[in-house]
């Protein structure tokens, strides 16, 4: 019964790290830079969730649908202020720029939100259910449910439409593509937006499970990046996988260990994994033309 429900709730976990880890697949694949201002996103999509639909009373899908539309917003700025600027200039500084404007949001939100966690309750997702004879919240199920949901309207997304097979085309050649009337700056700003819109979403699917306030995005941020290099950055389903993995891990060592060895086995286990496949699990190694 502990395992049944440990790895029930780490595949919750592991779909919020996999939604997450899908945003830095896909400024990656496009741009070849990641937003390290992801973990922000994340808190942020939980915070104007709560926002709209406790503080102002909105319908709880009007409280989605803006705060994810405002994600994407914040991605898009993201990308033109912290992003952009230093790559026309050849310059790796965006790493640093978006790590900062990740914690200029963070206290932002911390001056105007409060200091103090907020309970993000939902009645639909109060109740439990039987599973495998263990009580389940339907947050739980929808959570994984949701995170393959949103990979698969990814790949969808990606091969079927003109929009996604753009993208593609600038991962693939950016040169090629401009020349093939692509606006290529527009496709690198819609991959940062769409990276927050899975941040955002992760961040409302797991805030009624956890607390709601200014730093919830760091430490999660921070494991799904290591989730993304672990399912291999390249590859959209691996990174889905691999987060999956590490939250069924993660859960399965606080649940038989306890909360103390979490962290210290879960990311010890992710150095060795790469030790042994440097490029992911699902990762291919990149050719370098001489």
């Amino acid at each position: 019964m502990l395992i049944t429900s440990a790895i029930v709730t780490g595949l919750g976990l592991g779909s919020m790290y996999g939604l997450l880890a899908l945003g830095f697949h896909v400024t990656y694949a496009v741009s070849a830079t990641v937003n390290f201002a992801q973990g922000s996103s994340m808190m942020l999509g939980a915070v104007f969730a709560y926002t709209f639909a406790v503080r102002l009373g909105w319908p709880l899908p009007a409280a989605v649908a803006l705060a994810l539309a405002l994600c994407a917003l914040y991605g898009a700025l993201v990308e033109l202020v912290a992003v952009r600027p230093f790559r026309k200039r050849g310059s790796n500084a965006w790493l640093m720029a978006t790590v900062a404007l990740g914690i200029v949001a963070d206290n932002a939100v911390l001056f105007t939100f409060g200091k103090e966690p907020r309970g993000f309750n939902m009645p639909w997702a109060a109740g439990s259910l039987k599973l495998f004879g263990i009580g389940v919240s339907p947050l739980q199920l929808l959570i994984p449910a949701a995170g393959i949901a949103l990979a698969a309207a990814l790949h969808f997304f990606s091969r079927h439409t003109r929009h996604g097979k753009a993208m593609l085309a600038v991962v693939q050649n950016p040169d090629a593509a401009r020349l093939m009337g692509i606006n290529v700056p527009a496709a690198i700003l819609a991959a940062f937006a769409l990276s927050t819109v899975f941040a955002g979403a992760a961040g409302i699917l797991i805030a009624p499970l956890f607390n709601v306030h200014s730093d919830m995005g760091t430490v999660f941020g921070l494991k799904a990046f290591a989730v993304a290099i672990l399912g291999g950055i390249t590859s959209a389903w691996g990174v889905v996988i691999a987060g999956l993995l590490f939250g069924i891990t993660e859960a399965l060592i606080t649940a038989l260990l306890g909360s103390i060895y979490t962290q210290i086995l879960s990311f010890a286990l992710v150095i060795v994994a790469l030790a042994a496949m440097p490029n992911g699990l699902f990762g291919r190694a990149e050719v370098k033309k001489v």
